[in-house]
């Protein structure tokens, strides 16, 4: 095939199929619990089941005795790690500010419990059902305390430790009294999302092996590179002594964005027994150990004048952390920058309750912000008499209020002109309750979604062999999301060749570093590397001599017939200082509502977004998709309970843990703008992973109100709330 090095980009934007589903739908795709290791043991987790106190003896006798036992580690048996203080009972420094790479670990190096199904054990046998029979006799002993449960009558933290990934407790534009004191009208409510977990197909596991001082972990996780670092931190070695391998991750969503406790409990076993070593957790083990969302109690205000004009927002939002760290839920990011006012002020608060430790999950923080600013923002318009349309582009925000930077693009106003007309928005009567279908009451409700445009640094190696196909290789992740697939279109289009001449390989920490896929990064900060490796492999070929209109093959064999490779690192350039870099997107929603059931039904939700470039548009359309069905699931179903007296995860299964399934999803169009965006990277990419599910639990609450006339500001939307 012959080359023409200006053609113009095909792949990139195109539906393709997804290159590895082939892999996936015959079971042919390796998953980290899957790898043919000889000698695998396997190892069950023990388990807290008290929320506060300590373990006083672990009584193993009876365990021992069943066959295939190898090791049974406790905190009194446990080797001690040189990277982790045996009395660390909590990160209160900045170190500790959320981040995944600076998680406070539970594997064994104290015998404190801090919440109910913390880790305070490991069985390692010869077989699965071995570990499980030992399991059932072990018996432990504690020293028990009253835990602190109820976030409502919790302390609070002092203000000096708040702080929300790093950033400020407080932010401040104006003078939010005063703004409130001119406002022609007024809402003030509190809205409050429940604590949930992430629910992935497969479970967290990890598959550990050591061969001298170096390891290797076979795992589960959406960062190959964290994982790595954190392993090597605690056990004391070099991260180029651990390599973890994961080509393929069946779901995360923030969960796996980092090392929890079973990846360095599988590798402790792995080397205290001289074999690999098999962890996976149960599906209960996914509550408490691996995280979820923290409840949020969101006090919103909002002043305006009779023309919609906003005066002033003030916006507070209190989380519960566990009592190991200080992890907030970032709900007031979108508040500081989504609508133009003059007078804006947020704060954040933190609690420490007897859970497990939170984490990022989906879209963390704008999920559960948004809901609470978008519902008070259609509050607003009925207290007002205006449309929910034109409440929002009357504070159309033209520069970003947080730092007054340009916008490197933004195309709000027609997601919301695309959205209204795919959806129908002008046959909307405002008045709540005067839409009718048959018996059933029909709901119209609009909100926004946004989400930041982030890249980190990346790095690509690009690589053309002897029969002329290119090989790109990064080290990022498949999570879902399409990873194999857009990577190999934007090195086709780079190269100019079709996508079958192109192969991506990732998912190794011995290939080039990139970010954990978390945060809508990956296809902008791997697929910027991408890019720039396969067209800088493209100009050095073409300054080795490539004839115009001759085949990478044939030049590779004029030329000696070597391989030929470039290896570039991407980084952000100055424009991230200089621009703000935001998706957006609108979210309508049609309930229908039974008048004396008040069962909820949603026959269809629309959406517009502005992402960028749309790298696939069935793998883009497939992550909005998704997001909207946890929107679902957020606005109408999901909810992790807890035992107010001893911290047990209640539902901690997906018999009582409620996800949506088909018959609670109907019709879901999804929309996407035409976008360039000449500043955000160097292929102008935004990320679609995350924004999906921004905005859908307040669309869904606003259409319930528009159905019913009763207004829920407490998630999840239950028949009793509506009643």
């Amino acid at each position: 095939m012959s080359i023409d090095t200006t053609r113009r980009a095909e792949s990139v934007g195109e539906p393709l199929d997804r290159v590895d589903g082939r892999l996936k739908v015959t079971g042919a795709a390796t998953y980290a619990a899957e790898y043919p290791l000889h000698d695998v043991a396997h190892a069950v987790l023990i388990t807290s089941s008290i929320a506060k106190g300590r373990v006083r003896r672990i009584e193993t006798a009876a365990a021992e005795r069943v066959p295939g036992i190898l090791a049974i580690l406790t905190p009194q048996n446990a080797p001690r790690l040189p990277g982790v203080q045996a009395g660390n009972t909590g990160a209160r420094g900045p170190a500790a500010r959320g981040a995944a790479s600076m998680r406070v670990p539970t594997i064994l190096q104290n015998d404190e419990v801090h919440y109910n199904g913390q880790p305070i054990g490991l069985i390692v046998a010869d077989t699965l059902d071995h570990a499980l029979a030992a399991h059932d006799v072990i018996r432990v002993d504690y020293a028990a305390e009253h835990p602190v449960l109820d976030m409502d009558t919790a302390p609070r933290n002092p203000p000096e430790s708040v702080h929300p990934l790093g950033g400020a407790r407080t932010f401040r534009l104006g003078d939010v009294d005063a703004g409130l004191g001119a406002a022609e009208v007024k809402v003030d409510h509190t809205y409050t999302t429940p604590l949930e977990n992430h629910n992935p197909m497969e479970v967290h596991n990890t598959l550990a092996a050591w061969e001298g001082d170096r390891l290797t972990l076979y795992e589960s996780t959406q960062g190959i590179f964290s994982v790595r670092n954190t392993v090597a931190r605690q056990f004391g070695i070099a991260p180029e002594n651990v390599r973890v391998i994961a080509h393929f991750t069946g779901g995360g969503f923030g969960s796996k964005g980092g090392a929890w406790s079973h990846e360095t409990l599988a590798a402790m076993a792995a080397k205290r027994v001289g074999r690999p070593v098999k962890l996976m957790l149960t599906r209960r083990q996914m509550f408490g150990p691996t995280g979820g969302r923290p409840r949020t109690v969101q006090h919103v205000t909002l002043g305006a004048k009779r023309d919609g004009t906003l005066t002033a927002i003030r916006h507070y939002s209190t989380s519960n952390t566990s009592t190991l760290e200080d992890w907030i839920e970032p709900a007031l990011s979108q508040t500081r920058m989504l609508y133009a006012s003059p007078n804006i002020e947020t704060q954040y608060d933190v609690v420490r309750i007897n859970v497990g430790s939170p984490t990022f999950m989906r879209a963390p923080g704008e999920s559960t912000g948004t809901f609470a600013l978008e519902s008070a923002m259609d509050e607003l318009a009925y207290a007002l008499g205006m449309d929910p349309i034109q409440l929002r582009l009357a504070n159309y925000a033209e520069v970003d209020p947080e730092n007054n930077h340009p916008w490197s693009s933004k195309s709000l106003r027609e997601c919301y002109r695309v959205g209204a007309e795919k959806f129908g928005w002008g046959r909307r009567n405002m008045a709540p309750r005067t839409m009718r279908d048959g018996r059933w009451l029909v709901g119209y409700g609009l909100a926004t979604a946004t989400y930041p445009a982030r890249t980190a640094p990346a790095s690509t190696t690009a690589r053309l062999l002897p029969d002329g196909r290119a090989v790109i290789v990064a080290g990022t992740q498949e999570i879902g999301c399409g990873t194999y697939t857009v990577m190999s279109q934007i090195a086709a289009d780079a190269l100019g060749v079709p996508p079958d001449r192109v192969t991506f390989e990732l998912g190794e920490t011995t290939m080039p570093e990139t970010p954990a896929s978390t945060g809508s990064v990956t296809a902008a900060s791997t697929g910027s590397a991408v890019y720039q490796a396969a067209n800088a492999l493209k100009q050095k070929v073409v300054s080795m001599g490539l004839r115009p209109g001759e085949s990478y093959e044939s030049f590779i064999k004029r030329s000696g017939g070597q391989p030929i490779e470039v290896t570039i690192s991407a980084r952000p350039g100055p424009e991230q200082q200089q621009y703000s870099m935001h998706s957006f997107g609108a979210v309508f929603t049609e309930v229908r509502v039974d008048p004396d059931l008040a069962l909820v039904r949603i026959p269809r939700i629309v959406t517009a977004h502005a992402v960028g470039k749309v790298l696939n548009l069935k793998t883009a359309t497939s992550q909005i998709q998704g997001g909207v069905i946890w929107g679902i699931g957020m606005a109408l179903l999901e909810e992790t309970q807890i035992d107010p007296n001893n911290g047990r995860y209640l539902n901690a299964d997906l018999a009582e843990y409620k996800v949506p399934v088909n018959a609670d999803v109907g019709t879901i169009d999804v929309h996407f703008i035409d976008e360039h965006d000449p500043h955000v990277n160097a292929i102008g990419v935004k990320g679609a992973g995350e924004i999906g599910i921004t905005g859908v639990a307040a669309s869904i609450a606003n259409a319930v109100y528009h159905a019913t006339g009763k207004r829920v500001r407490d998630l999840p939307i239950r028949i009793e709330k509506i009643l």
